[in-house]
């Protein structure tokens, strides 16, 4: 059985989530991101040099990281779920564009405001280029469900996980209500839910 690490809603929801929907079963072993040890006492950095979730341990004992990565291995084990266009499509090369701009634009445009170092001046740069890019993504919803219509995608699990930190790091987002939408429809989903609640991060 492939082995997920995971910190609490941290980015490696995403492919929690992706797991779950795909209908794979997973063992979740936790992770302690800063003393860079797992639950079972194993030092993380000999698992993934990288340091951080998620990384997902494959049957062959083969490690792969990077949530973009491993979301669209495991969207491919169940291609039937539709979590992913098939590959060579140019629908694949969208939802990999997808992936790649939540990856850069919005999950790494949060990393700032989680630290309490960050200044008042570089949180509100990084707010306000944030929002710019929120404002894409507003676009590509209007009068859609999900990203690429009425489908869930691997790039849906991703956008909610690394939006639901905007209550965390208290960004207002009522600008945005197809954004806003769209995360209601998707926390909705049973295997989000079932997710979130075994990590610890919504009451069953």
């Amino acid at each position: 059985m492939m082995k997920l690490y995971y910190s609490p809603g941290a980015c490696s929801l995403s492919p929690h989530i992706v797991a779950r929907e795909a209908g794979i079963d997973i063992e979740l072993e936790k992770v302690d991101t800063k003393a860079k040890k797992t639950a079972s006492g194993a030092d993380y950095l000999a698992i993934n040099p990288k340091g951080y979730v998620p990384a997902l341990q494959l049957d062959d004992g083969q490690v792969l990281t990077e949530g973009p990565a491993i979301v669209q291995f495991l969207a491919d084990q169940r291609p039937d779920a539709g979590l992913a266009p098939r590959a060579g499509t140019i629908e694949r090369y969208r939802l990999q564009e997808s992936l790649g701009f939540i990856n850069s634009e919005i999950h790494k445009t949060y990393s700032p405001l989680f630290y309490p170092t960050t200044t008042p001046e570089y949180r509100k740069d990084r707010e306000e280029y944030l929002k710019k890019r929120y404002a894409v993504i507003e676009k590509q919803l209007a009068g859609k469900e999900h990203l690429f219509g009425d489908r869930f995608t691997v790039a849906d699990a991703y956008l909610f996980t690394v939006t639901n930190w905007a209550a965390f790091v208290k960004v207002d987002l009522t600008d945005f209500p197809n954004l806003l939408a769209s995360q209601k429809r998707v926390a909705a989903r049973p295997a989000v839910r079932a997710a979130m609640e075994k990590e610890g991060i919504l009451k069953a």
